[in-house]
């Protein structure tokens, strides 16, 4: 597409907004760019974008300058239920993201990883599987790192590997990936999503323009996951930690087994996969075949296998305080990611939870206690219905802090010998941060100052 002389509304400066702003710039398109924060809040993006010329619209809604836009491009904070992006359609006028605007300038083939769970491990260990190839490689998306802002770079010998999230999703109707996976589908985001139809709609997006030639890579261990597969026209390729495939990804005498079609291939033992839990066992089968697929040959695929860390703020060990050990999962956005957190835990844990409301119920969290969950401490906009959850489920170790940092003194208090204290909120952040990472930062600083006081 030809941006020259184009007038594109850039709705949304935060991360995908801005670098979204500063390429289509580049590319001799009129920009507009708007957002319902200030010149001061936006500071610096402010000066950048400002220098490069874009016209400003700020502190007002976008629908006054729809007649002007040949193009609007929203940040995955906008819903694509919005009234003027409901109005732009009717107009005629295409609403993309700026994911999709990435696509379309990309040369390089595509890598997509969605799901609920898991997707930011993925995409980051099969980034480092194709790096260990030697395959110059791209890690963009929902993990952080824009995509726009390599995609005009790309060569067709490269690779791209995508974070997409299901907000990125309402707005990528041309999106097409050369390996699309779909690791796994439960209850999330439903404040903005209002229905799991439409959730799951969403998802199987990922995959609907996938062809013959393309991969489909799902999960035999989810209903949700493996049902999509009736909605594709991809190869279809299955992996599951729990059963034995015909072809695909599994686990057979303790080995990673992968099988194209073409016979039966050792990745690694299971016991040699560096990151802990079953559901980092699931994210490797995961990429071991979406590596695989994509050529990378299977000792390339075990070498990283056994070294991978894992990702920041996933289940992250943070330090160790008199036997008492912390981990950093602010990632552990929604339910069903906090009970997979409390799942890798082996000794017993306090569970410091709550955040911003997302319409989660939150008796199947409290179901997951099992007998590792000793105490739960909350805060945040949901912790009252946390309490609630707890106390109607007569579990009545729970306790209520106002910030993270008081939150972090009371789970050392409360810790039982050689157990854990884990950060998993099952919530996202912005009700008190920006977003899970600086809740993770202050998390971390919280227990550095904690271990300061105990000398």
């Amino acid at each position: 597409m030809d941006f020259r002389d184009k007038t594109v509304l850039v709705v949304g400066l935060a991360r995908s907004g801005l670098a979204a702003a500063k390429v289509l710039k580049s590319l001799g398109a009129r920009v507009i760019a708007n957002d319902i924060k200030d010149r001061s809040q936006l500071a610096d993006v402010y000066i950048e974008l400002d220098s490069l010329g874009v016209e400003w619209a700020l502190v007002t809604k976008p629908d006054e300058y729809l007649s002007s836009a040949d193009l609007i491009v929203i940040s995955p904070g906008i819903s694509i239920d919005s009234q003027f992006v409901l109005k732009a359609r009717e107009m005629g006028i295409e609403v993309i993201s700026e994911v999709e605007l990435a696509y379309r300038l990309c040369k390089a083939p595509i890598v997509a990883i969605t799901g609920t769970n898991g997707k930011t491990t993925t995409t980051a260990l099969v980034g480092e599987i194709f790096k260990a190839s030697n395959r110059k490689t791209h890690v963009v998306g929902n993990i952080g790192i824009p995509f726009i802002g390599i995609a005009s770079k790309t060569h067709e010998s490269q690779v791209v590997v995508a974070e997409i999230s299901s907000f990125q999703l309402e707005a990528m109707p041309t999106f097409h990936p050369r390996a699309a996976a779909i690791l796994n589908v439960s209850e999330d985001h439903l404040d903005r999503h209002k229905t799991m139809e439409n959730y799951i709609s969403l998802k199987a997006g990922i995959l609907k323009n996938s062809g013959q030639s393309d991969w489909v890579i799902l999960n035999a261990d989810d209903n949700i996951s493996s049902s999509l597969a009736r909605e594709t026209k991809g190869q279809v390729l299955l992996f599951s930690s729990a059963q034995r495939l015909r072809k695909g990804a599994w686990v057979e005498d303790d080995w990673i087994i992968v099988d194209l079609g073409q016979g039966r291939e050792k990745v690694c033992k299971t016991k040699d996969v560096f990151i802990p839990g079953p559901h980092n066992l699931q994210n490797a089968l995961a990429a071991a075949l979406i590596t695989r697929a994509m050529g990378v040959p299977v000792d390339i695929i075990g070498q990283v296998l056994r070294v991978f860390p894992g990702v920041e703020h996933r289940i992250e060990l943070v330090d160790t305080i008199d036997g008492i050990t912390f981990y950093n999962d602010s990632k552990g956005t929604n339910i069903d990611a906090a009970l997979k957190a409390i799942e890798s835990m082996t000794s017993p844990t306090v569970l410091i939870a709550g955040g911003y409301d997302k319409a989660s119920e939150f008796d199947p969290l409290i179901d997951g206690f099992g007998g590792i969950v000793s105490h739960l401490v909350v805060l945040g906009q949901t912790s009252d219905k946390i309490i609630k959850a707890a106390k109607d489920k007569a579990f009545q170790n729970v306790y209520k802090v106002d910030s993270l940092e008081e939150g972090v003194k009371k789970a050392f208090s409360l810790a039982l010998p050689d157990g854990n204290v884990l950060l998993s909120p099952a919530c996202a952040s912005w009700d008190m941060f920006k977003d899970f990472e600086e809740r993770g930062r202050v998390f971390k600083e919280a227990v550095k100052v904690l271990k300061e006081e105990q000398k």
